[in-house]
C-alpha cells in the first residue's frame, strides 16, 4: 500500500560492488539489497510503492548501470549524480561521518535540497554506443589485415581483395554515422561530445569511445582516471629488485583509441607537441613519451568533464 502519495519522496542509492544501500526521505526508510538481478528487482518494487520524485544514484563507474537500467525500464525518475557535487553538499551541511546508511541518506538529502535535473540518458543507448565503437574497431582491424594482404599477394589476386576493402570502407562509414546519430539524440552525449572535441586531436570516434566506454570520466580523481585507462605506471619492486615501471590493465580499447588520437594531437596541439619533445630531450623512448602524453590527456579530459569547461591551452600547460 502506498503511504507516500502526498509527500515529496526522494530516494538516495549508495552503490557498491556487492550491495545497494537505499534511503527513502523523508519517511526515513533504509534497506540494503544485493547488487544483482534479484536484489535490484526487490529494490525497484519497494521504491515504486512510494512514488518518488527522484531516485538519485551516485555515479561510481559501471557498478550502478544495472540498477539504472532497471529504473529506466520501471519508468522511475532517476538522476546519475556527480560524486563531487554530493561531496560538496556534504561539506556544506557539515556531514563528515561515513557509513553506508549515512551515505545513502546524504544522497537522498541532496536530492531533496538541490533537486538536480533528471538524467535523460537512456542506458540502452550507452550499451549501443559501446557496441558500435567496438564494431568499428573490429572493422578497422580487418581492413588493415586485407590491406596488408594486398601488398603481399600476387597482383592477379588483387581483384579478390579490393571489393572486400570497399565493403569494409562502406561499413565503417555506416557505423560512424550511427555513432554520430546516437550522440546527437542525447543532450548529455552532446554536451560531453562538445567538451571532448574542443581538445585539438580528439575527434568524433575518440569522443564516442570515451563517452561509451569510460562513463565515469569526470566523476573520479585524475589518478583513478589514469589507472582506469591503463596509462598509470605501475611499480615492479620486490626486496632489492627494482624493475622498470610499466603500464598494465585498464580498458585497452579506449587506450588504443587515445594512443591514435595522440598521434594526431602531437601534430596540431602545441601542449602535447611540446610535452612530447621535452620528454624526448630528457632521453625518454618515443613510446614511453607518447604514453606519458596520453596520461596527461586523460587527466586534462577528466578535469574538463568534471568542471564542465572547454579546452584551455593555458590551463592545460599547468
Amino acid at each position: 500500500m502506498n503511504t507516500s502519495t502526498h509527500q515529496n519522496i526522494h530516494v538516495g542509492v549508495d552503490t557498491g560492488k556487492s550491495q545497494l544501500d537505499i534511503f527513502i526521505r523523508p519517511i526515513d526508510i533504509f534497506f540494503t539489497v544485493n547488487n544483482d538481478e534479484k536484489g535490484i528487482k526487490e529494490a525497484i518494487k519497494t521504491i515504486k510503492q512510494h512514488v518518488p520524485q527522484r531516485v538519485v544514484v551516485e555515479a561510481t563507474g559501471r557498478l550502478e548501470m544495472p540498477f539504472i537500467i532497471a529504473c529506466s525500464e520501471a519508468k522511475l525518475p532517476f538522476v546519475i549524480a556527480n560524486p563531487i557535487h554530493i561531496k560538496r553538499f556534504a561539506g556544506a551541511i557539515g556531514q563528515r561521518a561515513k557509513t553506508d546508511k549515512l551515505d545513502a541518506r546524504l544522497i537522498a538529502h541532496y536530492s531533496e535540497a538541490i533537486q538536480p535535473n533528471l538524467t535523460q540518458l537512456k542506458p540502452e543507448n550507452m550499451r549501443l554506443m559501446s557496441d558500435l565503437v567496438a564494431r568499428r574497431h573490429q572493422l578497422l582491424a580487418m581492413q588493415t589485415m586485407e590491406k596488408n594482404r594486398l601488398q603481399s599477394l600476387p597482383k592477379h589476386l588483387a581483384g579478390t581483395i579490393k571489393p572486400v576493402l570497399t565493403t569494409f570502407k562502406n561499413q565503417i562509414e555506416k557505423t560512424e554515422q550511427k555513432i554520430l546519430s546516437l550522440i546527437e539524440s542525447c543532450p548529455e552525449y552532446q554536451n560531453k561530445n562538445r567538451l571532448l572535441q574542443s581538445v585539438p586531436g580528439i575527434g568524433k570516434v575518440a569522443a564516442a569511445s570515451i563517452i561509451s566506454n569510460v562513463p565515469e570520466l569526470g566523476l573520479i580523481t585524475n589518478k583513478q582516471a589514469a589507472a582506469l585507462i591503463g596509462v598509470a605506471p605501475i611499480n615492479r619492486e620486490s626486496g632489492r629488485y627494482k624493475g622498470k615501471r610499466v603500464i598494465q590493465g585498464g580498458r585497452a580499447q579506449v587506450r588504443t583509441v587515445l594512443y591514435m588520437a595522440m598521434m594526431s594531437a602531437m601534430q596540431c596541439n602545441s601542449v602535447f607537441k611540446d610535452t612530447y619533445q621535452r620528454l624526448l630531450d630528457a632521453g625518454k623512448p618515443k613510446k614511453v613519451a607518447i604514453i606519458a602524453c596520453v596520461r596527461k590527456m586523460v587527466v586534462i579530459l577528466n578535469s574538463m568533464l568534471r568542471d564542465g569547461v572547454m579546452w584551455n591551452e593555458n590551463i592545460a600547460r599547468n
